[in-house]
């Protein structure tokens, strides 16, 4: 009867053991779970944040824009200029870029066109976009509305 008792209380004993481990487990877990959520959401929340400011940019092509160089008046060969070049905008003013292409065509050929072959021949890609971002800031100062996009650069550029 004895080592009944005394087999009972240790199953009783493990028995509470086990249920109080269990408890803590499950609490331990349920209160690491809240503490995991809240800082994931303090961490995600930012995060989100930044994308929205700092949205992936969107580029779009302006192809083919050829035009005649100027030459000199000793000059009988005709030079030209091929490029192609890429916008780079963010997703909220993508729309209005792409309504603006035909306009960024027009000022493109135009800058393009003024070139003597003698300088286009020694110009570097920078100095192409530099001229043609130049170009375009003066189009839409001049328009008074605030240019659609971040930059032109040259995807493509043949001095023939």
């Amino acid at each position: 009867m004895k080592n009944m008792k005394v087999i009972i209380a240790f199953v009783l004993v493990a028995v509470v053991g086990a249920a109080v481990a269990g408890g803590a487990v499950w609490y331990m877990s349920k209160g690491g779970e809240e503490h995991a959520e809240e800082s994931k959401d303090s961490k995600k929340k930012p995060k989100k944040e930044e994308k929205k400011s700092e949205l992936p940019p969107k580029y779009l092509t302006v192809d083919k824009v050829v035009v005649m160089l100027k030459h000199q008046p000793e000059e009988n060969v005709t030079h030209y200029l091929s490029a192609d070049l890429v916008v780079a905008t963010d997703a909220k003013r993508e729309k209005e870029t792409k309504e603006n292409l035909p306009m960024l065509r027009s000022v493109a050929v135009k800058t393009l066109s003024n070139l003597p072959m003698a300088s286009a021949r020694v110009m570097t890609i920078d100095q192409f976009a530099a001229e043609l971002n130049k170009a375009f800031d003066h189009a839409f100062e001049q328009e008074g509305r605030e240019k659609p996009f971040d930059e032109v650069m040259i995807g493509k550029l043949i001095v023939e």
